[in-house]
């Protein structure tokens, strides 16, 4: 017999497989591994109340939402609700259902304003308008081919320094302190003003997908000034998952010649394909992809709805 409603329920570690199906679905540019999921489900933060509802029909996972509050910030009352339904079984509850759970997992936590991430698909936007969402920024991925000839690297400053993340990989508060800096600046609803070192190191840095040797630092006399993170699948899709630059150093081109040898290592290493992904108002970001070689491959929204 066929199900006529799905069944909602936690994540168990054999899921991992088809929940990372669910997600990349139709979204050649995302970079998201069964590895990292079940690093995602298995690490706990007390304050983020992260979780993973999955959703079943038939006997099989078709769908998934990760939800948790929002941390590195002052703002208070915000969470995230992402997740994908497998294109076959869209249309049968499974979204709204995962959507339903999540929100109300994160009221009863506090969260007053939930935000998730849309596609910027017709079907998708009027399925979120449809549930009380508001459209908010609008971002866009980019893809590139990595066998194809990378621009030549510009003339490099006098005392910069390009080196892999790995040279800080018993100490990273350095380059945590880059990012901490220079993600105040990164366009967005909710500005990241209270970046936590040990989250940080226990989140962004325990990644099992952050790949150490890719990811490239430019030091300019000794000093971590600028970086870039890549994220990989191990096999040959990279994923450049944040770049930014301390504010005293900008405007020397940093961030371009570390995510121009990132992507350089990166081929060398046999990956294929890389993507990233910027905020549309983000222009001096847009004109460094641009230049690297990426070209516009997806767009996506940010759906945003007050909870109670």
């Amino acid at each position: 017999m066929t199900e006529t409603r799905p069944m909602i329920r936690d994540f168990r570690p054999a899921d991992a497989e088809a929940v990372s199906a669910a997600h990349r679905a139709g979204r050649e540019h995302l970079v998201w591994t069964a590895e990292a999921l079940l690093w995602a489900n298995a690490r706990q933060n007390p304050d983020e109340h992260f979780r993973t509802f999955v959703a079943e029909l038939d006997g099989r996972v078709v769908g998934a939402v990760r939800c948790a509050l929002a941390l590195g910030t002052t703002t208070t009352g915000v969470g995230y609700a992402n997740g994908s339904v497998l294109p076959e079984f869209r249309r049968r509850g499974a979204a709204t259902a995962l959507l339903a759970a999540a929100e109300r997992h994160l009221a009863a936590h506090g969260v007053t304003e939930m935000h998730t991430l849309l596609d910027e698909e017709p079907d998708s936007l009027a399925f979120a308008a449809a549930r009380g969402y508001e459209l908010g920024r609008t971002a866009q991925f980019g893809g590139r081919d990595l066998t194809l000839p990378l621009p030549e690297a510009p003339l490099r400053p006098a005392g910069v320094e390009l080196r892999p993340a790995r040279d800080w990989a018993h100490d990273p508060r350095p380059l945590f302190l880059v990012e901490a800096d220079a993600i105040r600046d990164e366009p967005g609803e909710v500005t990241m003003d209270a970046l936590d070192y040990e989250e940080w190191l226990h989140g962004d840095w325990a990644r099992p997908d952050l790949d150490l040797d890719l990811t490239v630092v430019a030091v300019v006399d000794g000093e971590p000034a600028a970086f870039t993170v890549a994220q990989t699948d191990g096999v040959d899709r990279y994923w450049s998952a944040f770049t930014g630059c301390r504010r005293e150093f900008r405007g020397r081109g940093l961030s371009k010649l570390a995510k121009l040898e990132s992507l350089r290592l990166a081929a060398a290493a046999g990956y294929r394909r890389a993507y990233t992904s910027n905020d549309t108002t983000n222009a001096p970001m847009l004109a460094v992809n641009a230049w690297l070689g990426y070209e516009r491959c997806a767009g996506e929204r940010k759906g945003i709805r007050r909870l109670g």
